[in-house]
């Protein structure tokens, strides 16, 4: 007992004594902000760069070969069912859009379902997003559409004394080489800016940035589709305010109105929420396609009714060819536009899927992932293609302080055009970060 009440005096008594200098409130920031900097020589560096080992094999292969990450760790009883329903329905769906799309980028109908089939493949290998799907994209085949008629219009004279058919067909060839062109320089812009570590932007593309591109993306496709929903003929439009003038043409030429598909979508999105049980819509859209190709050839709606048809579409896959080069000097500043906001769209969506469903997509390896598939598909005869919006992209709840930002991006992307649109949104998102920095 008395050996623990002298250690308790003892404790009672002691004191400690610190002696240190006396900080400023500057100089304290200056040593908690300070690290220590570890110098190497350039050849540490270097040796360092370039050494070999199992691990950075490993981690390399990862970064250019996502799906040598993913598969293994693939759930094959958890996962099988619903990649199998979600694919079929999205490739019911992938079918009349690779038609029409190919329609709007001035080339035969049959090149959207090569556009639909070769970069789809390339990005299962290449890709990180694992919700978006690849393919024809009605804004960027609008932009390769307007690439094609500038250069290829349509009272264009062929040389030979060819008739009407022929030279339609003749039209139609070039009009593909120089997507192809367009398409592999695109593929190569791409590329090289992921190569180049240039998917660091997609860290400015913020939420509200992202939904209000979208949903002005959103509007360009409706807006595109417009012609062929009331059957008119309308003079293609591109650039800024090419909404206005698409949406005005077509409605002083309209005639008719084909609203089926449009009226059955109307209906599930209004009563959705009162269903037993969800519908899939995509699907139902893509039996009307099928419902409507046999009617139309049972009863012969081309040939009494002068209802225009697709056509016969070829058989099998076209043989590799090597895109025309020396158009690369005439398309270069379109190839750069489409290079931009393909990838745009891409990142854009991706973000939002893989925030949704928390996991991570790698910007630079997107890059690269678009630039491969459009460079090898190019060789196929396809068309640039980029994320594909095959929902609705209207967006709620921003929230009061970002609302600027959505506003802004949305009317810019809309009326000035996606890629002027995202170059002042971006400007604007900067702009708007640095002032609540200053604030």
């Amino acid at each position: 007992m008395d050996h623990v009440e002298e250690s308790e005096i003892l404790a009672a008594t002691q004191r400690y004594y610190v002696e240190r200098p006396i900080f400023s409130h500057p100089v304290l920031q200056e040593r908690l902000h300070k690290k220590d900097k570890i110098s190497e020589s350039i050849g540490d560096k270097l040796k360092q760069a370039f050494t070999c080992t199992p691990k950075k094999i490993r981690n390399i292969i990862y970064m250019f070969l996502p799906i040598t990450k993913w598969l293994p760790a693939y759930r094959f009883k958890e996962y099988v069912l619903g990649d199998i329903v979600s694919g079929i329905s999205t490739g019911v769906l992938q079918l009349p859009q690779g038609l029409a799309f190919a329609m709007l980028a001035a080339v035969p109908p049959v090149f959207g379902l090569y556009s639909s089939f070769y970069p789809v493949i390339m990005y299962c290998f290449f890709g990180t997003s694992r919700h978006i799907s690849i393919g024809p994209f009605a804004v960027i085949s609008l932009m390769i559409g307007g690439v094609a008629v500038r250069l290829v219009p349509d009272d264009i004279v062929i040389p030979g004394g060819v008739n009407a058919t022929n030279s339609t067909e003749a039209r139609d060839a070039l009009r593909v080489k120089v997507a192809m062109s367009v398409t592999l320089l695109t593929g190569i812009i791409q590329f090289c800016l992921g190569v180049c570590r240039f998917g660091f932007v997609a860290i400015y593309l913020t939420e509200p940035l992202v939904r209000g591109f979208t949903t002005a993306a959103a509007v360009h496709v409706f807006t595109s589709m417009l012609k062929y929903l009331f059957g008119v003929k309308t003079k293609r439009y591109s650039g800024i305010f090419s909404v206005v003038y698409s949406t005005v043409a077509v409605l002083q030429n309209v005639k008719n109105l084909n609203v089926c598909s449009l009226g059955v979508g109307l209906m599930v999105l209004r009563f959705k929420e009162k269903l037993p049980a969800p519908i899939p819509l995509e699907f139902l859209c893509g039996k009307s396609v099928v419902m409507g190709t046999g009617i139309s050839a049972g009863f012969s709606l081309h040939e009494s009714y002068n209802v225009d048809v697709v056509g016969t579409l070829p058989l099998g896959l076209l043989p590799p060819a090597n895109p025309d080069t020396s158009l690369f000097h005439l398309v270069y500043v379109d190839a750069i536009a489409i290079a931009i906001v393909g990838f745009s769209v891409t990142i854009s969506m991706a973000k939002t899927l893989a925030n949704k469903h928390g996991y991570q997509v790698d910007g630079n390896q997107e890059l690269i992932a678009l630039g491969l598939c459009n460079s090898t598909g190019s060789l196929f005869q396809t068309f640039a293609i980029s994320c594909s919006l095959s929902r609705s992209l209207v967006q709620e709840g921003t929230g009061g302080k970002t609302q600027t930002i959505w506003l802004t991006t949305f009317v810019s992307s809309l009326f000035l055009g996606l890629d002027y649109g995202l170059i002042t949104a971006v400007i604007i998102a900067l702009m708007t970060v640095i002032y609540r920095t200053q604030r």
